[in-house]
C-alpha cells in the first residue's frame, strides 16, 4: 500500500505533529507500507509575523497536481489544515477521490489568542474543511466527544505512540542543579500555557527544553527558570530521564506525545484534567492530574518511575501505525486513474 500525506507541519519544526509523522512513516514501513510526504518543501513561503521563524508555503494548484500525480498513491490522508492540506483537499475534490484527515491541532485556540477572530469561526472553518474527508481521525476519545458536540461527523480514532528505544531512563543527563527538577518541554508559545508552571511555588528548580516567541519575555520575567533551548535526539531523552516530575501545563493540546515520551523515559507527569492528559494518564499510576496544577507537581513526585517506563512499553508506535492503515484501507484505491490521449483528426497514434 502506499499512501500520501499532505501536510503543512514539516521540518525544521519540531512539534508533536512533525514527531508523530515521521514516526507513522517508520512503523508503516516495517509494516510494508510506503508513506510518501507532500510538504511546504520546494514552495514559495510567507513569514509569519506572530511565529517568528515560522514561513507557509504558498503552493500552487499546479504544483499540489503534478506532486501527487508523481507518487501516485493508493489513498491520501491530510494532516494539516493549512495552505497545504486546503490545496489537497480541493485536488481530491476534483478528481472525486476520497480522502482522509486527522484533527491534530486546536487552530481556533491559538488563533483566537494572538487575534479579534473568535474560536466559534475558526471551528466553522474547520467543519467545513474536514466534512469532505471519509474519516477525521483524532487521538483520544474525550476530543472525539468534544468534537462531536461541535458539529463534526465521521469522527475516526488514531492513537498515539512512542518511541522507547530512543526514550529511555538509563542514561539521565548530570544536570547540577537543585532537586526536585521540574521540568517542561515544548515550543515556548502563549498557547502552550507554559505561566501557570513557571509561576508555581515549587521547592527545587523549573527546566524548560525548547525555542518559541515567548521564550525573550519569559525569561526576562522568571530569571530564576533555567531555559536550556532547543534539545533532540539522546541528548533530549537524558535531559527529560534526568527530571523528577514532567509538568504539562498546556490546556489546548490535543494529546500531547510529549507525555508518553516522559513516560518512557521514567519521569511521571503532572498536568491538569483536561483534554490529552485525562486520555494518557487517567486513571493510571504513572502521572497526576489536578486544577491545582501545584498540587499535581508535589503528588507527581511519590509516583514509581519504573511504572511509568512500564506504562509507556504498552503504547508503540506500531500499534498507532496499525490503527492509521486500517482506517485508509477502505479507501483503496484513491487513486485518478492516468487520462488516456485520444487522437485527434490529423494525428497519429503510436503504438
Amino acid at each position: 500500500m502506499r499512501i500520501l500525506i499532505a501536510t503543512d507541519a514539516w521540518h525544521p519544526q519540531v512539534n508533536g505533529v512533525v514527531r508523530t509523522l515521521t514516526s507513522l512513516a517508520r512503523s508503516a514501513s516495517a509494516l510494508g507500507v510506503a508513506i510518501e510526504f507532500l510538504t511546504p518543501e520546494g514552495f514559495p513561503s510567507l513569514a509569519v509575523p506572530t511565529y517568528p521563524g515560522l514561513r507557509i508555503a504558498l503552493p500552487s494548484r499546479r504544483g499540489i497536481a503534478e506532486r501527487i500525480d508523481a507518487v501516485s498513491p493508493e489513498a491520501i490522508h491530510i494532516a494539516t489544515e493549512g495552505p497545504i492540506g486546503w490545496a489537497a483537499r480541493a485536488y481530491c475534490r476534483r478528481r472525486k477521490l476520497a480522502f482522509t484527515t486527522s484533527y491534530t491541532t486546536r487552530f481556533p485556540e491559538y488563533i483566537a489568542v494572538r487575534s479579534i477572530i473568535p474560536a466559534a469561526l475558526g471551528y466553522a472553518v474547520l467543519r467545513h474543511f474536514h466534512a469532505a474527508a471519509a474519516v477525521t481521525m483524532v487521538a483520544t476519545a474525550s476530543l472525539r466527544q468534544e468534537l462531536s458536540a461541535r458539529g463534526f461527523k465521521k469522527l475516526g480514532t488514531w492513537t498515539r505512540g512512542v518511541d522507547t528505544e530512543l526514550f529511555r531512563p538509563d542514561d539521565p543527563a548530570g544536570l547540577d542543579l537543585p532537586r526536585p527538577i521540574f521540568m517542561s518541554v515544548g515550543r515556548v508559545a502563549v498557547e502552550k500555557n507554559l505561566e501557570a508552571f513557571l509561576a508555581l511555588d515549587l521547592p527545587g528548580s523549573k527546566v524548560v527544553i525548547g525555542n518559541g516567541p515567548q521564550r525573550p519575555e519569559l525569561e526576562r520575567r522568571y530569571p530564576q527558570v533555567h531555559f536550556l533551548g532547543e534539545k533532540t535526539g539522546h541528548d533530549l531523552t537524558m535531559h527529560m530521564a534526568a527530571a523528577d516530575v514532567f509538568v504539562f501545563p498546556s490546556l489546548t493540546d490535543t494529546f500531547g506525545v510529549v507525555q508518553l515520551e516522559a513516560l518512557a523515559c521514567g519521569t511521571p507527569v503532572a498536568a491538569f484534567p483536561v483534554t490529552g492528559p485525562l486520555d494518557v494518564i487517567a486513571d493510571h499510576p504513572v502521572g497526576a492530574l489536578d486544577a491545582d496544577l501545584r498540587s499535581a507537581c508535589l503528588r507527581a513526585l511519590g509516583l514509581s518511575r519504573q511504572a511509568c517506563r512500564t506504562f509507556a512499553l504498552e503504547n508503540s508506535w506500531e500499534n498507532s501505525a496499525r490503527q492509521f492503515i486500517g482506517n485508509l484501507a477502505a479507501l483503496q484505491p484513491s487513486r485518478s486513474p492516468r487520462p488516456v490521449r485520444r487522437a485527434t483528426r490529423g494525428s497519429a497514434v503510436r503504438g
